[in-house]
């Protein structure tokens, strides 16, 4: 494989490109990778995934958001990498790890057409609820219903950690402009240190819920999978679900899974865009930063 190449995929409208630390010629630094996910200036993406080496796992994988910080963890981002790396033969068998930042998971092809992987489950690892740990400064072991307010609005929040941390606002409609006005509010609130993954949340059934979704260091997107996995351990922990459902959101649908000791497994599609190499101009651009 020639130096620099990319595959750019999406899940659900959530879009990554891939890089592999071992065939690039530049280091990825905060000011680069806000340029190459610059969707005038560089590929645009909402966000970077890195392969890297493991001693802890099949593969490593290091997540960078569009602003430059790195991400413990990302449904999406990790079934786009698994079919990036069944799809072009880093690995034949169908089951493998994964090591990230948020811990390590366990990655499944589980449906393709012509070689390419086209449905991935994905074992997220476990909800963890303590407050201290997701974290969040709350008085409470566990921070649900807990109220807090966001400029004219008071809300009830709920919070988990699925290897990154999540706040989920249950409302009775959804409407996008309101997670636009608050969404940056409530992700950058003095509760949480590490700043939060937001998530505004309707139940629809036992069965089904609908989010939207504020993501850390990205803002709205389309489709989140530890979003996804976040709200469903929530709703199993409230009661308000069955432990199988489906999210749905802007972009497509998920499903999950829930154990009673709290593990989260995510299947959903994942669909390659482009893939080629980075040109001398971009990676001229990305050495002057």
């Amino acid at each position: 494989m020639q130096q620099n190449f990319f595959v750019k995929s999406h899940g659900l409208g959530n879009d990554y490109f891939v890089l592999d630390q071992d065939n690039m010629t530049f280091q990825l630094t905060e000011k680069n990778i806000q340029l190459l996910c610059d969707v005038h200036y560089g590929i645009g993406s909402d966000g970077i995934l890195l392969k890297v080496p493991s001693a802890k796992a099949d593969f490593g994988l290091k997540i960078y958001n569009p602003d430059g910080s790195e991400a413990e963890k990302s449904g999406n981002g990790l079934r786009i990498f698994a079919k990036y790396l069944y799809d072009y033969g880093f690995t034949t068998g169908k089951i493998f790890t994964i090591e990230t930042l948020g811990g390590t998971v366990t990655a499944e092809v589980s449906k393709e057409t012509n070689g390419k992987a086209n449905r991935i489950k994905v074992d997220m690892g476990k909800a963890i609820f303590n407050s201290r740990l997701i974290p969040v400064i709350c008085d409470e072991p566990e921070c649900l219903d807990h109220p807090i307010n966001i400029i004219d609005e008071a809300y009830l929040i709920n919070c988990v950690s699925v290897g990154n941390p999540h706040c989920m606002i249950l409302r009775d409609q959804l409407v996008k402009a309101e997670i636009l006005k608050h969404g940056s509010d409530i992700e950058n609130h003095p509760m949480f240190p590490n700043r939060i993954n937001v998530q505004f949340a309707k139940v629809i059934s036992r069965n089904e819920v609908e989010i939207l979704i504020w993501e850390r260091g990205a803002g709205y997107t389309l489709a989140s999978g530890s979003s996804s996995c976040a709200v469903a351990a929530l709703m199993v922990k409230k009661g308000l679900t069955d432990r199988k459902l489906t999210i749905k959101m802007p972009g497509g649908v998920l499903q999950l899974e829930i154990d009673e000791a709290w593990n989260i497994r995510m299947e959903g599609e994942v669909k390659e865009i482009a893939s080629g190499y980075l040109s001398d101009q971009l990676i001229a651009d990305v050495l002057c930063l």
